[in-house]
């Protein structure tokens, strides 16, 4: 990690003047994502049957409040980007640390559904803010052209967020209501996150890169309209139901197999370790294989791991083995979906074309929680769900099979 770490600097450093600390927005930043996303995603699902016991609302119903925040998020991201674009991420990043706080305080705190639905439709104006997509935008600009060491690093120590946020929520809910949980997380994620994007990211912004609307493969919309590009979109949006889905239904799918909770939360945070070895052994896979390989690959390893919780019993120790393998996966898709565009079609037009990528995809993995709970409950349980899954993760490595661009 610190190889990569270091091969960041000098690029900062070129981008926007020696005089500033080359290293303090990566240092802030990984600090910042891991909090976020332990607090505002990772915690959920440790907290989702609590919330669902104490106020009789039902499974899919605050599930769904959880999905809607994602959704949003995903929508947000587009203005949010544009406001990025043109005055940097220190106003965006502590304004969302901000929001975020205020909005799990009134989750905390929701008298009624309605009322928690909204906190969350806030909360997913604040994950839009704080999240990967700013964060990533940030390291870009202030680390280019070295951008892709500050990137994994990033990845690599945000991954951890729920092996640290998973346990620890697990350990605060055993003393503490659900309501109490969340206000203790509120106040962590403002004491840690503000002060870090107000006075990490004070750095001077470096101007946009000149775009352009051709590439070597010919236009955008050519090049979106292409059946690899196609492909491509559906396999990376079917995978990614299937992932998401995967991980928030994880601990209930345990806890019918006979695992308390918290050994089930333990394995929701494994998952972070097998994202960090993942993302480790990314650089090494790109080596030895082709784009399209590596797809094929590594989504398939995704659907052989899903396929495995859906039909092993036990013991528990096995299937948290098998959810640390399936963090793997997940890992590495991050880091897939990341470079997807520039191994196939270059830089030249990447912004646009990861953008119109990325779009179903999150759109995908915000709705798989919701989704992934009506299904449990459709098809008569978590088994049943995870077999379900693993159909749609088994196509998505078939689809993969031809994201190949036609040369030029």
């Amino acid at each position: 990690m610190r190889r990569l770490f270091s091969r960041s600097a000098p690029a900062a450093n070129t981008a926007a003047g020696a005089d500033r600390p080359s290293r303090l927005p990566l240092i802030a930043l990984c600090i910042t994502e891991i909090t976020s996303w332990g607090v505002l995603y990772y915690a959920f699902p440790v907290l989702a049957s609590a919330i669902t016991a104490d106020t009789g609302w039902s499974t899919p119903a605050v599930t769904a409040a959880f999905s809607a925040s994602l959704v949003l998020a995903a929508l947000i991201g587009i203005p949010a980007g544009r406001l990025l674009d043109r005055h940097g991420p220190r106003i965006l990043m502590t304004g969302g640390s901000l929001l975020a706080s205020a909005s799990l305080a009134l989750i905390a705190t929701a008298p009624n559904l309605a009322w928690f639905t909204i906190a969350w439709l806030l909360a997913g104006i604040a994950q839009a803010a704080v999240l990967y997509q700013p964060a990533f935008a940030a390291l870009t600009r202030y680390y280019a052209p070295r951008h892709l060491g500050a990137l994994t690093t990033l990845t690599l120590v945000a991954g951890l967020a729920s092996t640290v946020f998973a346990p620890l929520t697990d350990a605060l809910a055993a003393h503490l209501t659900w309501r109490h949980t969340y206000l203790v997380l509120a106040v962590l994620l403002a004491l840690i996150t503000v002060p870090l994007h107000a006075l990490g990211l004070r750095q001077p912004w470096p101007e946009a890169p000149k775009t352009h609307g051709e590439t070597p493969h010919g236009s955008v919309s050519a090049i979106v309209r292409s059946r690899a590009f196609l492909l491509l979109t559906a396999a990376l949006t079917l995978s990614a139901f299937a992932t998401y889905a995967v991980m928030i239904n994880l601990i209930p799918l345990l806890t019918a197999r006979g695992s308390s909770t918290t050994l089930a939360a333990w394995a929701l945070g494994l998952g972070g370790v097998g994202q960090i070895a993942g993302r480790l052994g990314y650089g090494l896979l790109t080596r030895h294989t082709t784009a399209s390989a590596r797809t094929v690959w590594i989504l398939a390893l995704s659907a052989a791991t899903t396929a495995a919780l859906a039909i092993v019993p036990g013991p528990i120790t096995l299937l948290i083995a098998i959810s640390t393998l399936a963090g793997t996966a997940r890992g590495i898709t991050t880091l897939l979906q990341a470079t997807a565009i520039s191994d196939r079609w270059g830089t030249t037009a990447y912004g646009i074309l990861s953008g119109i990528l990325a779009a179903p995809v999150t759109i995908a993995g915000a709705l798989a929680p919701w989704a992934g709970a009506a299904l449990a409950a459709t098809l008569g349980g978590y088994p049943a769900l995870f077999t379900a899954l693993t159909a749609a993760a088994v196509l998505a490595a078939l689809l993969a099979v031809g994201s190949t661009p036609a040369k030029p």
